[in-house]
């Protein structure tokens, strides 16, 4: 019989309740379903180890400052300050030859020098041409060696150059911070020490919560944020890298 002729024309109550019921556990289930993913998507993974007490220094030197047997390289920027000379002084850069051009002097040699050599050279064709006791000032204003390289998960990927100390979440700032596809429990840190490729994986996450240190970052590092974003080569490297232990070279 069908039931909307029965008498009295009305369907029983029970059949919308027991309509809703599926619909309301097939909600719940989406919803049960989702959260899993989701946990999955952000968690910690990878066999890159958490909970490094001591990554080591990188090969290059720290950059606090650029020390004083720092080498100037091609594509440096130099600073160069001739006393009471305005017209002689300003910013320079080196071309990839290794060679800076000044007023005056023309073409000169910078490449593989200290900046105390540089000083030095500089006073001394100033000195025998066309200044007495020129005092010379050479610094490098920024390094083409000296620069953080961060990829993945983040608004603007890219190269950012080290003036100063730098940490992990600062690195992440300068990349103007993690998408909406990041996994902020799993960055990666790339560096090499003692001419080995070394990573560990940090938790940006327990860091930014002040429940783990947050890490220094070196000029030369490469710091990648896991997401589903990421490039398929870096995320084959995330998931895949042999490091069962405190940094093992991959």
């Amino acid at each position: 019989m069908n039931l909307e002729n029965r008498p009295g024309g009305h369907r029983p109550a029970l059949t919308a309740a027991a309509s809703a019921t599926p619909r309301r556990i097939g909600v719940a289930a989406l919803l049960a379903g989702a959260l899993i993913l989701s946990g999955c998507a952000g968690s910690r993974g990878g066999k890159i180890p958490y909970g490094v007490k001591d990554f080591g220094h990188p090969d290059s030197p720290a950059p606090t400052v650029i020390e004083e047997d720092y080498r100037v390289a091609p594509l440096d920027v130099l600073h160069i300050n001739v006393f009471q000379v305005p017209d002689l002084s300003g910013d320079f850069p080196v071309d990839l030859t290794g060679t800076i051009t000044l007023p005056l002097l023309g073409n000169v040699k910078a490449v593989d020098m200290t900046t105390n050599q540089l000083n030095q050279k500089l006073a001394q064709l100033l000195g025998a041409k066309y200044l007495q006791h020129p005092d010379v000032n050479v610094v490098v204003k920024s390094s083409s060696t000296r620069v953080v390289t961060v990829d993945g998960a983040v608004r603007s990927a890219g190269q950012f150059p080290v003036t100063g100390p730098l940490t992990l979440v600062q690195v992440v700032a300068l990349a103007h911070g993690t998408d909406e596809s990041a996994n902020p429990h799993r960055v990666a840190v790339f560096r090499t020490i003692k001419g080995e490729r070394m990573a560990a994986a940090f938790d940006l996450q327990s860091i930014r919560r002040g429940e783990a240190e947050d890490p220094r970052i070196f000029a030369g590092d490469i710091v990648v944020v896991d997401g589903s974003k990421v490039k398929s080569v870096w995320q084959t490297v995330l998931t895949s890298l042999p490091l069962l232990s405190l940094f093992r070279p991959f």
